[in-house]
């Protein structure tokens, strides 16, 4: 704004914000202030670092991997065996 010669009601309109926003903003971090480092938003919930699991746990997943594929497949054949036995619609 002092650079361009512009208010900050026409600068405000141009960006479409507030002018008294934009006066505030330019008090805050303008030309001539002391930097400040604008405040960072907190840490999102679900990016939390998921911890490593140990060896028992990483046995125990593979073991209900294993188990978990085993039953899809007995419900797959199940499925197939009941549309087998039911034969056709009438």
């Amino acid at each position: 704004m002092a650079s361009s010669g512009r208010t900050p009601t026409a600068v405000a309109g141009e960006v479409g914000l507030h002018p008294t926003l934009l006066c505030r903003w330019v008090r805050q971090y303008g030309a001539g202030a002391a930097k400040v480092e604008a405040p960072r938003p907190p840490a999102a919930p679900f990016l939390k670092p998921v911890p490593v699991p140990t060896a028992d746990q990483a046995a125990e997943i593979a073991r209900l991997k294993r188990e978990c594929d085993r039953l899809r497949m007995e419900r797959d054949i199940l499925k197939k065996s009941i549309s087998i036995f039911a034969g056709p619609l009438r």
